[in-house]
């Protein structure tokens, strides 16, 4: 979207409308909690143990943090 309002010159809302998208989804950002640590703990469990299943190392995860 932003490209189209920087090469066409228009406002944000015309290109939504054209493009029939809501602004909020435009203006959305998210709120998630920064999960990096954990993410780096399932990759390391699953360098280690290489035939485990994600769900198997989810449960593996918070015993071992």
């Amino acid at each position: 979207m932003a490209r189209l309002r920087e090469v066409y010159a228009v406002s944000e809302r015309r290109v939504c409308k054209t493009m029939d998208a809501d602004r909020s989804s435009i203006r959305y950002r998210s709120i998630k909690p920064d999960d990096g640590t954990i993410r780096e703990r399932l990759r390391a469990l699953s360098a280690e143990r290489r035939r485990f299943g994600y769900r198997r190392l989810h449960i593996m995860k918070p015993s071992t943090a």
